[in-house]
């Protein structure tokens, strides 16, 4: 199956200052794939290129089986956009705004429905000047995924939304990759990457420093953490089969009389992991 995106080898430069050094990855058909990194790293320059705002200096780029630079129209209709801050004539209602998007695609969603599945219904006669943030995010998806796209990029799209409104906004992500898209996300929020993507890219100073699902993601990722308080201090062990630790630790404790008080099993978070893999790379 060809790829919903494709990157070789991608460079971009500004004079002498590369932003993005060599990043690779590809994203499959209907997948959820998650772009990660600290401000400056090149994920946003990367993500420019892909859509088709920003050349780049070298390498090869393909989405939907189309480079993106040469701004193809047929691509543009089968891509859905929603940017970290996006404007709207603020006295048009949420309806209006929809429907008036609607007619620049050759085959749209119906209005109704996609404002629906952002959660706007209740607010479809409101004028965009009286929704809040978070709703008007909702409404900047709304008209990303009107043209019925393909690949939707969502680049930090739920900053600012209250804990509720980061819930609901990943249940529309859940949403997109049943209805089989492709979604390509970008966000500051690990705890979101790691609920959403199928697999994440971590970039550092214009190079990926890792890849793959989020629960399998860099070193030491896969091992076990194993845990509990004894003699008021908390023990911890390391494993990569819980198992096994669980029934010795357990066992011994019964010979002694004794409670594994405060067991946990967990495995590091993406967070953890994230911090660790940027670290190592500031220290390269």
């Amino acid at each position: 199956m060809t790829p919903a995106i494709e990157v070789v080898d991608l460079h971009k430069s500004y004079g002498s200052f590369e932003a993005v050094r060599g990043v690779s990855f590809a994203v499959e058909p209907g997948e959820i794939f998650g772009l990660l990194g600290p401000n400056g790293a090149g994920k946003t320059t990367t993500v420019e290129i892909l859509e088709g705002y920003r050349d780049r200096s070298a390498g090869e780029v393909r989405v939907l089986g189309r480079d993106p630079q040469q701004r193809d129209r047929h691509l543009q209709e089968r891509v859905g956009i929603v940017l970290q801050s996006c404007g709207f004539y603020r006295r048009v209602t949420v309806r209006e705004a929809v429907t008036h998007f609607a007619k620049v695609y050759p085959s749209p969603r119906d209005p109704e429905e996609t404002i629906a599945l952002v959660g706007l219904l209740e607010k479809a006669n409101a004028q965009t000047k009286d929704l809040s943030g978070g709703q008007r995010r909702r409404l900047d998806l709304a008209l990303a995924l009107i043209g019925d796209p393909d690949l939707v990029f969502l680049d930090e799209p739920t900053t600012g939304f209250d804990p509720a409104a980061r819930r609901t906004a990943w249940g529309v992500v859940r949403r997109l990759k049943e209805l089989g898209k492709t979604v390509l996300l970008t966000t500051h929020y690990l705890d979101e990457a790691q609920e959403l993507a199928d697999r994440v890219a971590i970039v550092k100073d214009g190079r990926i420093v890792a890849e793959g699902p989020p629960d399998s993601l860099g070193p030491g990722s896969s091992r076990y953490r194993v845990s509990y308080i004894s003699q008021g201090r908390r023990v911890e062990h390391q494993t990569d089969d819980p198992t096994e630790l669980l029934h010795r630790l357990t066992s011994d404790a019964v010979a002694r009389g004794e409670r594994l008080e405060g067991l946990e099993v967990t495995r590091p978070t993406l967070e953890e992991v994230y911090l660790e893999l940027t670290r190592e790379a500031d220290a390269a």
